[in-house]
């Protein structure tokens, strides 16, 4: 292959990825009655919301240096999975993969796993004084109980469908880049 042609593919393709990503899940919204409204549509709606905070969460463990310890970092996830896993309570299980890419690439510690569980009971602290406070659900407008209440409900599956979708067109791009950049 070219020099050249290389140059184009490494900045073509991430943005088709990136664009099939973001343009398959609203399609899907758009194709599906029942996301329209209801529940199922806000579900799906914060799950860009959800996908945000994924994408931070990638940031700030990808820019983790080598040798260093990953303690503030591994904090800083898991205060913001756990505020995704208020509107996508499914998200806390992407800790488990930013524990395995953190031991793959040696920076995971015992304080580096403390801090994860910090950072979960510091959201989980919040939310409990937030939600007596009636700042989180109040009663008298929802007429529902807490997202993590049913953690595993058909309902917060639409939520996946952005998150997921923009996920893959996250790890594609992140691969078409490292076989195509120029030496």
């Amino acid at each position: 292959m070219k020099r050249h042609t290389q140059e184009i593919l490494y900045h073509l393709l991430p943005a088709i990825f990136w664009a099939l990503g973001i343009g398959g899940s609203l399609t899907t919204y758009f194709l599906i009655p029942s996301l329209r409204g209801g529940d199922g549509g806000r579900l799906f709606l914060f799950g860009y919301l959800v996908t945000a905070l994924v994408l931070c969460c990638i940031v700030i463990i990808g820019r983790i240096r080598r040798h260093t310890d990953s303690v503030e970092e591994c904090f800083q996830v898991a205060v913001l999975l756990g505020i995704a896993s208020y509107w996508l309570p499914t998200v806390l299980f992407l800790i488990p993969v930013f524990w395995g890419y953190l031991i793959y690439h040696n920076l995971f510690s015992s304080r580096s796993l403390l801090a994860t569980f910090l950072g979960l009971a510091f959201v989980a602290v919040w939310a409990a004084v937030l939600y007596c406070w009636s700042f989180i659900f109040p009663l008298s407008t929802f007429h529902f109980s807490l997202p993590w209440a049913e953690f595993f409900a058909p309902k917060n599956a639409w939520g996946w469908i952005p998150t997921g979708a923009i996920l893959i067109a996250w790890l594609a791009s992140t691969i078409v880049r490292r076989i195509l950049r120029v030496r």
